[in-house]
C-alpha cells in the first residue's frame, strides 16, 4: 500500500466519501488509488472554483466534509475564492493539494509555489505530509479538524513522493470534541436583558437557523416580545410555511439602521454584531445605535441548541407559542418579465424540500418575501462576498441531496465566474434548475457607485455592463450538455419554471430582465 492509497482508505473509513476533483500530475497516484479503494465517489470539476464551491454546497447540506483534490499552488489559488466563502460559512472541508516530490521542490520548477502560504488565509489547519508513513495519520487529523465545531477547512498538502512511496496502512480519526457549553452567566445576562422591558432583538446565525433552533428562538421571542432577525449572510436557513421564519438583517446600511434604531438590547445567538458589507462615506460600519448593548448567548463554536433550551427554561418560555409562517403563495403574474414577476413564479411553484442556492445579488434581493410562505425549504446564501459560488454550490448540494430539487439563482455576471459547473451537473445528471437573471450588467456595482458617492462617468459604467456582445446563456448551457431556454415574458418564465420543476436533471432558464 502506498501513501495515496492509505489516505483514500483513511478518508473512506472516516466517513469522507465524496471527492470533488481537478487533479494534475502530482496527484496521479491518488487518482490511481481511487480504483483500488471502494466507497469514494469522485466528481470532476473543470475549474478549481467549481471544485471548492461544490465542496461548500455539499458540506452545508450534509454537515460533514467532502474532500477536494487540487493541483499544486496555482490549482489551490484558482479555488481560493470559494474556499473563502466556505470558511465564512463554517463549512467542513478536507482540502487536499498535491505538491512536487519533496526532493524536487528545491529545483524551483515552474509549478513550485509556497502552498502553505496560499492555504492559510482560507484554512483553519494546514499541514504538509513529511513522508509516506505520515500520510494516513495526517489525513485522519485533517478529518478531525474539518469536523471540529462549527465546521472548519483542513488543508493537507501531499508531496508526490509521499503518495507513491510505501506506507503502513490507515489511521483512525481522532475523537472530535463536542461544541462547548455556554456559561450560566451568559444565559442569565441574556435573560435579564430580555426581561428588562426595553426593546430587544434576537439575531440568530449558523446552527441557530435550523428549524428546531428557530422554534425555540420563536418561543423566547413570543414570551418576551423581542423581535427575531437572522444574520444577513446566512450559510443555510431552514424556512417556510409552518416554521418560524424570521426576516434577515437588511443589506443596505440605511435600512439596517432603521431596523435597529430603537433596539436597546441585541441578543446574539451563533451570530456576530451586524456590520456593513462595505464602508461608506459618512455612514457607520456597525449597524446598531450607540445606545444598544449586545449580549452574546452562544458563539457559532458553542452548543447553540443547548444554549437556546437553557435560555428558554430560564425565561419559562417552553410553552409559549411562536409566530409561525402562514402557508401562502403569490399568484403567477403576466406581462413584462421583471424581478417581481420572477419572484412571484418562484414563490408560486417552488416544491417542498427545495434547496435554493441564491446569488442573484441585486435582482434576487426581494425573493424572501415572495417565498417565506412556501412549503419548507433550505436557503443557502453568500457568506464571504466572493462571487461565483451559486452554480458550484448548487452542484454540491445536489450531490448531497439527490432526492431534493435544487434551485440555483444567479446574476449573469456572477455565473460567468464558474459556469463550468453546468458541465459537471450534466455529467452527473444532477437535479438542478438554474435561473440566470440576464440583466447584462454587474447591477450591484452601479448601485455601489452611487452609494460611495464616486460621481461616475461613462468609463466607469462601461466596466460594469455585460454587452458588446451579450452573453448567450442558452448556447453556453447547451455547449456543456444542459438543456436551456431563454424567456423575456412572465408567461414564458412561468411555463419554463413549471416544466423544469416537473422534470429531472439539469435545466437552465435565461431570464432577460
Amino acid at each position: 500500500m502506498n501513501g495515496a492509497e492509505s489516505l483514500v482508505r483513511t478518508l473512506v473509513e472516516g466517513d469522507v466519501d465524496v471527492c470533488f476533483t481537478n487533479p494534475g500530475t502530482s496527484e496521479m497516484h491518488f487518482c490511481a488509488a481511487l480504483d483500488r479503494v471502494d466507497g469514494m465517489r469522485c466528481i470532476l470539476g473543470l475549474f478549481e472554483g467549481v471544485v471548492t464551491g461544490a465542496a461548500d454546497g455539499y458540506g452545508r447540506m450534509m454537515d460533514k466534509p467532502a474532500a477536494t483534490l487540487l493541483h499544486t499552488g496555482p490549482g489551490l489559488g484558482n479555488g481560493v475564492a470559494n474556499l473563502h466563502n466556505a470558511k465564512k460559512a463554517k463549512t467542513p472541508i478536507v482540502n487536499i493539494v498535491g505538491e512536487h516530490a519533496t526532493y524536487h521542490i528545491a529545483h524551483d520548477a515552474p509549478l513550485t509555489a509556497d502552498i502553505e502560504a496560499i492555504a492559510w488565509p482560507v484554512s483553519h489547519w494546514v499541514k504538509t505530509s513529511a513522508d509516506a508513513p505520515s500520510v494516513a495519520v495526517d489525513g485522519a487529523q485533517a478529518i478531525a479538524e474539518a469536523k471540529t465545531a462549527p465546521g472548519r477547512i483542513a488543508t493537507l498538502i501531499l508531496p508526490a513522493d509521499t503518495a507513491w512511496n510505501e506506507a503502513q496502512g490507515t489511521a483512525k480519526v481522532p475523537d472530535v470534541p463536542p461544541p462547548g457549553s455556554v456559561t450560566e452567566g451568559a444565559v442569565r445576562d441574556c435573560a435579564d436583558a430580555l426581561r428588562s422591558g426595553e426593546p430587544a432583538m434576537i439575531v440568530v446565525g449558523h446552527r441557530g437557523l435550523r428549524a428546531d433552533a428557530l422554534e425555540i428562538a420563536g418561543r423566547i421571542a413570543a414570551k418576551t416580545g423581542a423581535e427575531i432577525r437572522t444574520e444577513f449572510a446566512a450559510a443555510r436557513a431552514e424556512r417556510g410555511a409552518g416554521q418560524v421564519t424570521p426576516e434577515r438583517m437588511p443589506y443596505v446600511v440605511d435600512q439596517a439602521l432603521a431596523v435597529t434604531k430603537d433596539v436597546r438590547h441585541m441578543i446574539l445567538i451563533g451570530a456576530k454584531t451586524p456590520v456593513a458589507f462595505f464602508a461608506y462615506p459618512d455612514k457607520p460600519s456597525v449597524l446598531i445605535p450607540d445606545t444598544c448593548q449586545t449580549h452574546l448567548l452562544a458563539s457559532a463554536e458553542e452548543d447553540i441548541m443547548g444554549a437556546l433550551e437553557w435560555l428558554a427554561d430560564e425565561l419559562d418560555a417552553g410553552n409559549a407559542e411562536p409566530v409561525r409562517e402562514a402557508a401562502q403563495r403569490p399568484d403567477l403574474q403576466t406581462g413584462d418579465l421583471t424581478i417581481d414577476t420572477i419572484a412571484s413564479a418562484i414563490g408560486h411553484l417552488m416544491p417542498e424540500g427545495c434547496i435554493v442556492s441564491d446569488e442573484a445579488i441585486t435582482s434576487g434581493r426581494m425573493l424572501h418575501p415572495f417565498t417565506k410562505g412556501c412549503p419548507p425549504h433550505d436557503w443557502l446564501f453568500g457568506t464571504g462576498g466572493s462571487i461565483g459560488r451559486a452554480l458550484p454550490e448548487a452542484t454540491g448540494a445536489a450531490v448531497a441531496c439527490p432526492d431534493r430539487k435544487v434551485l440555483c439563482i444567479s446574476g449573469d455576471g456572477s455565473a460567468m465566474y464558474t459556469l463550468q459547473a453546468l458541465w459537471t451537473q450534466a455529467r452527473e445528471n444532477l437535479d438542478v434548475v438554474t435561473v440566470i437573471y440576464a440583466n447584462r450588467t454587474y447591477a450591484i456595482l452601479h448601485g455601489e457607485l452611487r452609494n460611495v458617492g464616486a460621481n461616475p462617468g461613462p468609463k466607469a459604467h462601461d466596466m460594469f455592463d455585460l454587452d458588446r456582445p451579450n452573453l448567450d446563456w442558452v448556447a453556453m448551457a447547451n455547449g456543456m450538455g444542459v438543456e436551456a431556454t431563454r424567456v423575456d415574458t412572465s408567461e414564458g418564465f412561468n411555463r419554463a419554471l413549471a416544466a423544469a420543476f416537473n422534470s429531472k436533471g439539469p435545466f437552465l432558464i435565461e431570464a432577460v430582465v
